[in-house]
């Protein structure tokens, strides 16, 4: 049975363009990732608060992380995921973030994101978000995104909150972490919902 439903984004749509660097407030850029970038990737893996939290496997060689990045720039021209380093203009990058599992056709994302010490606690998270989210929903042309968290992970959610995610609800034990099974918060925000305003805590770029 053929669906009567069109897609909410056709198909081409993302993997057929470049993909897109945005500027951020503070000197921070998203920008695709780059070959010698590497090392970034093989030290976020040996990071504590990323390995717990983001799960990026352990022992990873500048072999795999090569591998690991061509993956990403391959995965944007198939649109199954789209993903930005942070960092500042000829720095090496701070931190990841990006959308994973992509729908075109059901109109959804859910993103995913880590920092590095140095990137930690100036807000670059919530601004980052709320950028990548405007491309998602005002250019890319999504419906509705998700942001989960484990709910030991108060600092996912202060993130979420503050990049205008409303908290829908609590995922019993539903992701494996190194020390069990975590319960997840479920963030999300569909087309139409108000942008944070910097004057209730977000930084929402212009």
């Amino acid at each position: 049975m053929i669906s009567s439903t069109p897609p909410v984004v056709p198909a081409g749509r993302m993997g057929r363009s470049e993909q897109p660097v945005f500027e951020l407030a503070g000197n921070v850029e998203l920008r695709p990732w780059r070959q010698d970038d590497v090392e970034v990737i093989v030290d976020a893996c040996l990071d504590p608060d990323i390995q717990q939290w983001n799960r990026p496997g352990r022992d990873v060689s500048l072999e795999d992380a090569q591998e690991r990045i061509a993956r990403w720039h391959e995965r944007w021209k198939s649109e199954q995921s789209a993903i930005w380093a942070i960092a500042r203009p000829r720095e090496r990058p701070m931190g990841l973030i990006g959308w994973g599992d992509i729908d075109l056709k059901g109109g959804s994302a859910e993103i995913l994101y880590w920092l590095l010490p140095v990137g930690r606690g100036g807000g670059v998270m919530v601004d980052a978000t709320v950028r990548l989210s405007r491309w998602a929903m005002d250019e890319l042309g999504l419906h509705r995104l998700r942001l989960t968290h484990s709910v030991a992970n108060p600092a996912s959610c202060r993130v979420a909150t503050r990049a205008g995610f409303a908290l829908e609800g609590t995922m019993r034990s539903a992701l494996l972490h190194a020390d069990g099974w975590h319960d997840e918060h479920l963030h999300a925000r569909i087309r139409g919902d108000e942008w944070p305003d910097a004057s209730r805590g977000g930084r929402s770029p212009a």
